[in-house]
């Protein structure tokens, strides 16, 4: 495993980060193709064993199931200071006012309840879970920064949003003495590249890390077809992201399949080693069975030519933005 800075500061992480959005109660959230607790920590041994130590999760994934199981695998597995945990809040989590969103309460209650299913005192990164259009960005980032004061969380994150909404909050920040974001989690791989466009080169300017999720589009970049996987079949928000496009998305995931056959790697290997050469910093991949985390720690040891590089981007055309709202 190689470890690298997280952006412009001191944290040290994994060059792979570990998603934590299987691991849950299939009968209990969205995804049906969840891995139950048993299968979760099988995962999660494995990564720690290879020398992954970053782990992302959110407090509405499997409505706090995730956070569950991870805390109680870290709690058994690992030391807490040899790990990073970062989780995220926003999302709905109960019914009725003040559920969702980033208001101060909001956020207040939703950590302490992170903490409580994570079985820890502190989160390494704190990410808000998209952007909230009822909330002012000045009572969010003041309640983020208070966090941070007061020890519970050490770095602040954000996810998918407009690279206007980013740069609005780092304002903020700054203008009054408050911690600002050191790491962004966008959408981003060989199939969806809007985030090169505004926000990449907004956040290399700033020195802010790009930790994206979805690296292998929902698992498109990983076969030739992608017919042969529950989630293929059963995931709605993959479908909406991916599937308008579909003929297209096929041509890049041909070149794909052809660049790992020159190199005799898997296209999961190839998908993720494009994702460094464009300055990513940890690639967040989602992983049901334990196999796959091998097939992502050799991923560190293919090169791409410029020559490679350019003929996987070659047939990408503009897609319309999807995951900011």
């Amino acid at each position: 495993m190689k470890y690298v800075r997280l952006g412009n500061t001191g944290l040290e992480v994994s060059n792979l980060c570990l998603g934590c959005m299987s691991f849950g109660d299939p009968e209990k959230w969205i995804h049906n193709w969840v891995l139950n607790e048993e299968d979760s920590r099988k995962i999660i041994k494995k990564a720690l064993d290879a020398g992954i130590t970053f782990f992302d999760t959110a407090n509405v994934y499997g409505l706090g199931a995730s956070e569950e199981i991870l805390g109680r695998a870290l709690k058994d597995y690992a030391k807490r200071e040899e790990v990073v945990i970062a989780t995220k809040v926003s999302g709905r989590m109960h019914p009725g006012p003040n559920g969702e969103g980033l208001s101060r309460k909001a956020i207040m209650h939703e950590v302490d309840e992170c903490l409580r299913r994570l079985q820890t005192d502190y989160i390494d990164i704190l990410y808000i879970h998209r952007w909230d259009y009822n909330t002012p960005i000045e009572e969010t980032m003041c309640a983020l920064n208070d966090l941070v004061r007061q020890g519970k969380v050490h770095y602040l994150g954000a996810s998918s949003m407009y690279a206007w909404q980013f740069q609005k909050a780092q304002y903020i920040a700054e203008k009054n003495g408050w911690t600002k974001f050191s790491v962004m989690q966008g959408h981003y791989n060989l199939l969806y590249r809007e985030e090169e466009r505004e926000m990449n080169p907004l956040c290399k300017d700033m020195g802010v890390a790009l930790v994206p999720y979805s690296p292998l589009a929902a698992g498109r970049l990983s076969r030739k077809t992608n017919t042969n996987s529950a989630r293929a079949t059963e995931d709605k928000v993959a479908m909406m992201k991916y599937d308008a496009v579909a003929e297209q998305n096929q041509l890049i995931i041909d070149r794909v399949a052809e660049v790992a056959d020159k190199y005799q790697a898997t296209m999961s290997q190839v998908a993720v080693a494009w994702l460094w050469s464009k300055g990513v910093c940890a690639p967040i991949v989602g992983i049901t069975k334990e196999k796959y985390i091998d097939d992502f720690v050799g991923a560190l040891d293919l090169q791409l030519t410029s020559e490679d590089i350019a003929y996987l981007e070659e047939c990408y055309v503009p897609h319309a933005i999807v995951g900011h709202n």
